[in-house]
């Protein structure tokens, strides 16, 4: 692999603009060589010996050493301070050609403009990560003091002259005075910088304070005495509609209580906030190395396509710069490694390394396999069923309406499933070609989250076995010899229907277990909205479900048509039903309403008017949605217009927020006309299909109002069914430019990691502490 393409795919995609422009400067290095092809081809040769002449005279005069050193000093380098600003510039010797000159200070220009974008990030960076760090040393000295307190309650911190430490261990006078003249006074140093210097000096006493603390080490470094601890202030997220609840009527930050629930939580907290901070810290010395790495890549093809020898002088200056000295950095990362395993590992380093570092996902090959297998699997069965209905001519039979009216929608359950799981892996699939961050949008952990084959394989292998029941079940009704078990053959449906929900509830490890249980926890929250924060996975969810109205009004009829229906006869009366028609009504509104109570959240919390005509948006369809219902049901003229009237409203509205709100487009200063000035497919005309077919998409609901219900070549069933499947399809299309579009932002702020809740809040010299990382 080149190393532009390994370059670009080393990238963290919200910091893409940060990083060495590489492919420009490999342009702009393009035109010196071009520049100096005619120099070498072009000139007569009574020019070329002129020059080689008075080169060699000016040599000699100089000197070996002046010519050695014109050779390889073709640049000189300098840096320029400017308060507290460091500004690095490079200045190119003259050569023999001004045109090629001309090209050549370009592209130092070019490259010094590059370099200090470079080097301001990673200095804005570490300045960041450096804060982070002393509010970490804080809440670690308070979560020390806190395990103590609740661990061991009659013991009084004020009885000690110790102070906190993130190394938790504790030291006698002689160790401390020891302490005291290793670190002078006046070096202001962290306690992250101290952890491991102290933790030599105070083994020996540290078993002796454990001794006298029943097993507790005491903390040593930073002093944080009891009292200080009445005015800490717990930061606890809720994390059930109980807490939630609570939390509206009293204060989220609470005053410490000293019992080991608030600890765990706390803890909990402490150690995400741990290993999201030594995330950053990984990911910003990468960021140093692959920069350094794409200096000294160009600077070669630089020497190589001139003949000088610039790149070791324009090294060297790098190395100077805080981009070539990470030590910085990388004492960070060893000292949080420290603290991390001592205080939540047990001193088990191979454990708290393995908590640390976020696992690498690999490939299995066997997914890959049965992935093709089950969808090659799934072809036949579609084309057996097909032969199965055509040679027993199924569709001219009296057989037909019965079996459309009640096996059908059953069945269309699944095949909604399956098709919405097809579009989800497809985009997972162009989502990681165009570098999109999903992982980290939707929260998943590193290394449980599924790829595209995962979620193919998991599609493919449900289509199988669906295909499989319609297959069976039609070859069950049609044999003689078991047409007398029509309860078994009537009940493969439900009993598909029950395997399903076993799988997904499953307790067990298979089946991708983290991501079963991801799933189950955020379809809790939307059950509990607006109970919980909003968060973007769990939005996202709610607008995947507003697609599957009909596959809910599916599972509404399997309760009805087993519960109270003849499924023996292959009969039911749900239609008849003023209960059954009230819940058609409430099934299919469930899924706005909770996206409107999400809206109603965030503007709680937000204060951003722009929930508020999202919230308006979402009724305008529940009123939509009510009314199509109305007329579907055969009630009459009246809501035949008025299902019109609000279908439009709803159409022009949503369309109006998916393309301009969610997908960011239609930006009519933007430099790609009516789109925005940042997209990531090179090929504009996919934003225009993609628009195009959002908006005919939306007015599938037409056939509805205009009367198209049922024809003579399609029945009822399967015209809403394939409705349904057309509303599955533009979800998948909202979806790659719904996250594009959010990822984009992320670029824009270059936001590359979640920001994390810390557990403790207090005042500090009358200025309140951060409350997240």
């Amino acid at each position: 692999m080149k190393f532009g393409k390994e370059f670009l795919s080393q990238m963290v995609p919200e910091w893409q603009e940060a990083y060495l422009d590489y492919s420009h400067l490999k342009t702009v290095l393009k035109e010196v060589s071009r520049a100096r092809q005619p120099e070498a081809s072009d000139g007569t040769t009574r020019n070329l010996k002129r020059r080689v002449s008075l080169y060699r005279a000016f040599s000699g005069l100089a000197g070996p050493r002046r010519s050695q050193q014109m050779q390889e000093d073709a640049i000189h380098t300098n840096i320029i301070h400017t308060g507290s600003e460091e500004c690095y510039q490079s200045m190119l010797f003259a050569s023999s050609s001004e045109q090629s000159d001309e090209h050549q200070v370009e592209f130092f220009r070019r490259l010094d403009d590059e370099f200090n974008k470079v080097v301001g990030f990673y200095k804005k960076e570490v300045a960041e990560l450096m804060r982070e760090a002393e509010e970490l040393s804080k809440q670690i000295d308070i979560l020390i003091a806190l395990r103590i307190k609740v661990e061991k309650p009659d013991i009084a911190l004020e009885d000690f002259n110790e102070s906190v430490s993130l190394t938790g261990s504790s030291t006698s006078s002689a160790s401390t005075s020891t302490a005291k003249s290793t670190f002078p006074r006046t070096a202001k140093r962290s306690s992250l910088e101290v952890t491991q210097e102290v933790e030599m000096e105070t083994r020996e006493a540290k078993s002796n304070s454990r001794k006298a603390s029943g097993g507790i080490a005491h903390p040593t470094i930073q002093k944080l005495k009891l009292e200080l601890l009445s005015q800490v202030r717990i930061n606890v997220q809720p994390e059930t509609p109980i807490s939630t609840l609570k939390c509206m009527v009293m204060s989220s930050k609470s005053q410490l209580s000293y019992n080991k629930t608030e600890l765990r939580k706390a803890e909990e907290l402490m150690k995400r906030a741990f290993i999201e901070f030594y995330q950053k810290l990984r990911v910003l010395k990468g960021y140093s190395l692959l920069n350094k790495l794409a200096v000294s890549k160009i600077m070669k093809k630089y020497d190589k396509i001139t003949s000088r020898k610039a790149s070791k002088a324009y090294l060297e200056m790098v190395e100077k710069s805080p981009l070539g000295s990470i030590l910085e950095v990388t004492g960070l990362i060893e000292r949080v490694e420290a603290v991390f395993i001592k205080h939540f590992a047990d001193g088990n380093r191979r454990r708290g390394m393995d908590i640390l570092k976020r696992k690498i996902k690999r490939e299995r090959q066997g997914i890959t396999f049965f992935s093709g297998f089950f969808f090659g699997c799934s072809l036949a069965l579609v084309v057996a069923i097909i032969l199965v209905i055509h040679l027993r001519n199924i569709f001219k039979s009296q057989g037909r309406g019965p079996y459309m009216d009640n096996i059908f929608p059953l069945y269309s359950l699944f095949g909604f499933i399956v098709l919405h799981m097809l579009i989800y892996s497809a985009n997972l699939y162009f989502w990681r070609r165009y570098h999109v961050n999903y992982t980290l949008m939707f929260g998943f952990k590193q290394g449980t989250e599924l790829g595209y084959w995962e979620v193919f394989f998991l599609s493919s292998g449900l289509a199988v076995i669906t295909m499989a029941c319609i297959l069976s079940n039609l070859d069950m009704e049609a044999d003689p010899r078991t047409r007398s078990f029509a309860a078994i053959t009537e009940s493969v449906p439900l009993a598909l229907l029950i395997a399903l929900l076993f799988l997904i509830f499953c307790p067990f490890d298979i089946l991708f277990r983290p991501s079963r249980f991801f799933l189950i926890r955020s379809a809790f929250h939307l059950v509990c909205a607006p109970l919980y924060k909003v968060s973007l996975q769990d939005f996202f969810l709610a607008d995947q479900l507003t697609s599957q109205v009909q596959a809910f009004r599916s599972l509404q009829f399997y309760v009805c048509y087993y519960g109270w229906g003849d499924f023996i006869r292959r009969s039911n009366k749900c239609f008849e039903s003023r209960i059954f028609e009230a819940f058609y009504f409430v099934v299919a509104i469930i899924p706005y309403w909770i996206r409107t109570l999400q809206c109603l959240r965030r503007l709680v919390e937000e204060k951003d008017v722009e929930h508020v005509f999202n919230g308006l948006k979402y009724f305008s369809t529940i009123v939509a949605i009510a009314m199509r219902t109305g007329h579907d049901l055969n009630m009459g003229m009246i809501w035949r217009i008025l299902a019109a009237i609000s279908s439009a409203i709803a159409t022009i509205s949503g369309t109006y927020w998916d393309i301009v709100q969610d997908w960011g487009l239609l930006q009519r200063n933007s430099k790609n006309p009516w789109l925005r000035d940042k997209l990531l497919i090179s090929n504009k005309n996919v934003y225009y299909v993609a628009i195009g077919l959002n908006i005919l998409l939306r007015l599938a609901w037409m056939q509805s109002v205009l009367g198209f219900r049922e024809a003579p070549f399609i029945h009822r069933q399967a015209l809403i069914a394939i409705v349904a499947v057309l509303e599955i399809i533009r979800r998948g299309i909202w979806n790659f430019f719904r996250m594009e579009n959010e990822h984009l932002n992320n670029v824009g702020k270059f936001r590359a990691f979640n920001s994390v809740p810390l557990p403790f809040e207090f005042d500090d010299n009358n200025n309140k502490t951060r409350t997240r990382l």
